[in-house]
This record gives structure tokens, sequence and C-alpha cells, in this order.
């Protein structure tokens, strides 16, 4: 099971310290109008609420992180609502959601340092909006800010060793899958070393023997020479069909016993949860073997990227025959992605491996996507013409 986004939290921390200001500014502005009706202040106060309401909602275009813009707007929130205070002590309250905002925003020492300086100061509006002296004006602000500091750092660590654990294991993940593929590699290298020293080259080394003998007794038992010839033929064909039989061997299982392409892309899946449809246009024409063999692992290979990422419901193959060309479509319906426009900038091994196998056959492919619209994913191979 992949562990949940470390995100999640933060956005779930951020929306309720949202909440919380409006809901808190509101509560001031109303508090400040029961309590302080008809004051030459009045228009400065709700100019300010307004204001600082305005400023707030322009937080979240600019992103969590501590870039200039960010700093600015941080400054121009905390400006506006000191003034604010300065006029109304009852909106000192806003700064618990603006300690969150801090400590998204600034680095640690400096945010903390912005937190004790904001908490000096509802602790000052406070004790002056009072009539008396009360301890727990003096020690209720000190105690909500270090909390909600204390509970701010430790999500903040908590998501980043999360984060770590889940590079580590995607990046263990790769290794294994990597290590995977290297071994499988080599083990069909030492498969097929084997097949052909034992079938391909020792045929060729007896057929060279056979040959330098029929050579050497040409002129002078033309007979046997002949048989020579005759059995080094035969050892021909016999090794003719053992390399027609090891190229046969390194083709898709699915094109076996001659299975056509379209009858072996009707027959894929994407797991349980999705639902494939193929469609054949165009009159089916003869596909080289290898040409085939391309378009099969190319449709694979992209409906485990749909199984794996997309979060589809439906994913489509569409085979065309068009005459000069071939072309495979596979579209889903999924959340989209911002497609590569080298294979320099994916991450993964799919797409390269894809375009390399299209390239090869002096084909393109293309990939259309947009996050939240689902994919399209196009290969197309010419082919010759017709004798």
């Amino acid at each position: 099971m992949t562990p949940a986004p470390p995100r999640d939290d933060t956005r779930t921390l951020a929306t309720v310290a949202h909440t919380a200001f409006f809901l808190l500014l509101g509560a001031s502005v109303a508090r400040f109008l029961l309590r302080h009706p008809g004051e030459p202040r009045t228009p400065w106060v709700l100019a300010l609420s307004i204001t600082l309401a305005l400023l707030y909602v322009l937080g979240p275009a600019l992103g969590a992180a501590p870039t200039r813009r960010r700093l600015l707007w941080l400054g121009l929130v905390v400006t506006t609502w000191v003034v604010l205070v300065v006029l109304a002590p009852s909106f000192a309250w806003c700064a618990v959601p603006l300690f969150f905002t801090a400590l998204r925003t600034l680095p640690p020492r400096a945010a903390v340092v912005l937190v004790a300086l904001l908490t000096a100061f509802v602790v000052t509006a406070q004790l002056q909006l009072s009539k008396s002296f009360d301890p727990n004006l003096l020690l209720a602000p000190p105690a909500v800010a270090a909390l909600a500091t204390a509970v701010f750092v430790h999500m903040e660590r908590q998501a980043q060793a999360q984060r770590a654990l889940i590079d580590d294991l995607i990046r263990t993940r790769r290794e294994l899958a990597a290590t995977e593929r290297r071994e499988g590699t080599l083990a069909e290298r030492q498969r097929l070393s084997m097949e052909i020293h034992d079938t391909l080259a020792q045929n060729l080394s007896s057929q060279q023997m056979l040959l330098q003998a029929a050579d050497r007794t040409w002129d002078t038992d033309p007979a046997t020479a002949r048989a020579h010839v005759r059995t080094a033929t035969g050892i021909a064909a016999h090794g003719l069909a053992e390399a027609r039989r090891l190229v046969h061997d390194l083709a898709p299982s699915e094109l076996a016993d001659g299975a056509g392409l379209a009858d072996a892309l009707r027959a894929l899946d994407a797991g349980p949860d999705i639902e494939v449809r193929f469609h054949l246009e165009g009159a089916p024409a003869p596909l080289p073997d290898r040409v085939q063999s391309a378009l099969l692992r190319i449709a694979q290979g992209a409906l485990a990227n749909v199984r794996e990422h997309s979060g589809a419901r439906t994913a489509a193959l569409t085979l065309s025959f068009l005459g000069d060309q071939v072309v495979l479509d596979i579209a889903d319906d999924g959340h989209g992605f911002t497609a590569p426009r080298t294979d320099a900038d994916g991450r993964g091994h799919g797409l390269p491996a894809m375009r390399a196998r299209v390239r090869q056959l002096g084909g393109t492919l293309t990939i259309e996507s947009t996050p939240g619209e689902g994919t399209v994913l196009s290969a197309a191979i010419p082919l010759e013409p017709a004798p």
C-alpha cells in the first residue's frame, strides 16, 4: 500500500487556518460594530478589515514558497493587521491564523521571531482593551502561540520524514526493477548464447569442415566432394530452420501460432478496475512481424501506465489501417499529465522505450494530455507499398 501524500495533512491544516481567520475577522468586525456604533474610526476599521480580507485571499495564489512576492504579501498582511489592532484591539485574535501563515512562509527561525512579535503585540492589545489586569490576557496568547508553533513544527517534521520514506521506497523500487531487468537481460543473453552455440555455431562449424573437405577432394574424388557438399547443404537447411525458430521464440507470445495483431490487442486488459475497448478501422493489411511486435509492446506499455498512473476508468485501443501507414491510438479518461517534450524530461522508461521502438521503424509517437482531461497516445508507423 502506497503511503498517503503528506500534502493532504498540510492542505487540511491550511483550510482550517483560512476558515478560522475569516471567522475571527468577521467576529471582530461584528464585535466592534456592536460595542462602538457610530464612532469616527468605524469607516477606517471597515476599510482595513476589507483590505485585510482581500490581501489574505491573495495568499494561496502566491504559493507557499518564500519568494519575494510571498514575503511582500506577508509584510502587507501583518502591517494591515497591526494598524487594524491599533484602531480596534479586539482584532488581535486574528493573529492565531497568521501564526500558521508565518510558519508556512518564513524559515523556521524567522517564523518563530515573527510569531513572538505578533504574540507580544496581541498581549499588549488585550491588556489595553481590558479595564483591569487579567493574568489570562498575559499568559493565554503566549500559550496559544507556543502550542500552534509546536503543532506545526511537529507536523512539518512528520511530513518531511514521510516524504523521505516515500522517496526511499520509490528509489528502492526503481533499483529493484532495474536489477530485475538487468538479471532478466543477462539470463536471456545467456540462454540465447547457449542456443546459438548449440545450434547455429555447431552447424556453421560442420558446414565449414565439410566444404573444406570437399575442396580438398574435388579434383581427386569428385563423388566424395559432392557428397560433402550435399551434406553441408542439409546442415545449412537445418541451421536455417533453427534460426527461424530462435526468431519466432523472440516474438511476443501473444502473436504466436499465427495470431494477428488485432486479436492480440483485443485480448489486452488493464486490470479489473479499467474497461478496455478495442476498435479496428480500415481494411486490415498484412504487417511485418517487427511492426506487429512493436505495436503490441507499445499497447502493453501504455495500458500499464494507464493502470499505474492515470486513475482512469476506461481505455480505448484503436488500430487504424490508412493505406500507407498503420496507426495505434491509446486513449484514457484519467486525470492526465503534462506530457514531456523530450525523453530527458520524463522520469520513467516507458515513454522513451516506446519512442525508440517507433523510431526504429521510421514512425512517430505523439502524446496529447492535459491535467484533468485524460491522455491520448498515438503511434504511427509507415508501411511499404504493396507490390
